[in-house]
């Protein structure tokens, strides 16, 4: 289902060297053909010369797929070629990324994207759940299909889960989001959709890596908790940072009041993270991200 307002809606996305004149040949090139700049936003990250980086949401009318291309195709001559624009983007708004979710047992932060998508507030959509559990197949089947993959101990049996799961999400998925998924993924998966995997865990790492943190938090008697979403790489938790937050905890609190404390933020900040990542409001720029929030 396309929305209405977002037809003939498009965005562009510049990550390219600072130079003078970036900005008027953007938004002239865009006012030649007679399209309206909606959202505009821009950063530097050096007065004299750094890294530049753009977004802008605008609007011709009657565009489509076929119109798109042909204006693609114009501003990398007029413009992009100029400038020496080598990472740049213009993708249609209109269009839905396919999104699958990838999931343990924990249900908190899948019930959060999913009910946020119900309610049209992410963008996208979510061709299917995959779980190597089946305890969620009732709860997410109300909203889109459900897969149980089971994944077994031994390394060969983790590959051939893996492998079945590639097999699925192949032309399925622009995105995949681990929404709790408690398996470590193979550098082969994340090589398949570079900086497209979004991953969710409490901030608490490194500090308590490992096995019951929120009980080794409470032993330190912490008194901030939060969680951080970023891109998988195959350095495990070293990926660019899309979103982080974090909430005050008390010396009265138990173990499980962290837990739930934790579990809350968590699917909070995961949502934002993938609503921003299918709206093009995230650039990677190394191991930092530029993210152009609402």
């Amino acid at each position: 289902m396309i929305s209405e307002s977002r037809k003939g809606v498009a965005r562009l996305v510049v990550k390219c060297q600072d130079k003078p004149g970036i900005v008027a040949a953007v938004s002239g090139f865009l006012h030649s053909r007679g399209a309206n700049i909606i959202h505009s936003d821009q950063h530097s990250s050096d007065a004299e010369g750094g890294m530049f980086f753009m977004r802008n949401e605008f609007y011709l009318p009657g565009m489509d797929m076929d119109g798109l291309e042909a204006f693609k195709q114009e501003f990398s001559r007029e413009v992009a070629e100029r400038f020496g624009m080598r990472c740049w983007s213009m993708n249609p708004a209109w269009v839905r990324k396919k999104m699958a979710i990838l999931v343990s047992r924990y249900d908190h932060a899948l019930m959060e994207l999913l009910w946020r998508w119900a309610r049209d507030e992410i963008y996208a959509d979510i061709t299917m759940v995959v779980s190597n559990h089946p305890d969620l197949r009732e709860p997410v089947e109300t909203f889109v299909p459900f897969h149980h993959v089971p994944v077994g101990r031994s390394p060969e049996e983790k590959a051939e889960a893996e492998a079945r799961i590639l097999d699925m999400l192949e032309g399925q998925a622009d995105v995949v989001v681990l929404a709790r998924y408690m398996q470590i993924l193979s550098p082969k998966f994340v090589q398949r959709y570079p900086m497209k995997v979004i991953n969710i865990h409490h901030s608490f790492l490194p500090a308590f890596v490992g096995a019951d943190p929120y009980r080794r938090a409470a032993e330190r008697g912490v008194k901030l908790i939060g969680a951080t979403a970023h891109y998988v790489t195959e350095e495990l938790d070293q990926g660019p940072i899309i979103e982080q937050d974090v909430i005050r905890v008390k010396h009265s609190h138990s173990i499980d009041d962290l837990k739930s404390s934790g579990a809350d933020v968590e699917r909070h900040v995961l949502a934002r993270a993938v609503r921003w990542h299918v709206e093009d409001r995230v650039i990677v720029d190394g191991n930092k991200t530029v993210v152009f929030q609402r």
